[in-house]
């Protein structure tokens, strides 16, 4: 048995509006236990012996059917999610910045993201500020506080191109996904 942490794209923004105890009553429907969820942005936590790309389809295929969205989700084992959360070089808590993980669950799309990121900023990577491959399935960033959804790192990863391959969490939201896995 494999505890995962699946991670819903663009849940309760943009008109997709899903309580919780909906989604967790729908989840566990399928071959999971110990299903959670985790504040209200799509962060819920199972136990299955679904391999992560089963798991994938199964919610996915669950979510359209039941609430009728074109439902994405990325989904990483406990251990990898620790990983990349450990890997991390930027604070959980800063008063002048956010610290975004964008997690993928196709590492060419994260390939795509790099390259557009060089192409939007002439190939220095100042340019949009702190931002760091943590593996072929994540890449931590930079925001300055109240400017998240201006920052040019969100603009470029908001594109429809990483829409069914990545989403991305504040790393204290990770914190706490990783708590409830880790207990």
């Amino acid at each position: 048995m494999t505890d995962y942490a699946v991670f819903l794209r663009g849940v309760n923004v943009g008109g997709v509006n899903l309580l919780m105890a909906e989604l967790r009553a729908a989840v566990e429907t399928l071959p999971v236990t110990r299903v959670a969820t985790q504040l209200a942005s799509g962060n819920l936590t199972c136990s299955s012996d679904l391999t992560s790309q089963e798991l994938k389809d199964a919610v996915e295929t669950l979510l359209r059917s039941t609430f009728g969205y074109d439902a994405w989700v990325v989904i990483f084992d406990a251990g990898r999610l620790r990983e990349l959360v450990d890997a991390c070089p930027y604070p959980a808590d800063d008063p002048t910045t956010h610290t975004y993980i964008t997690l993928f669950s196709d590492p060419e799309a994260l390939t795509d993201l790099v390259e557009a990121i060089d192409r939007a900023i002439g190939g220095a990577t100042g340019g949009l500020g702190d931002f760091r491959v943590l593996g072929p399935d994540a890449a931590a960033w930079l925001a300055p506080r109240g400017g998240t959804l201006d920052s040019p790192l969100s603009k470029i990863s908001g594109k429809p191109r990483f829409k069914n391959s990545s989403t991305t969490r504040n790393l204290r939201t990770l914190h706490k996904v990783l708590a409830v896995l880790e207990k």
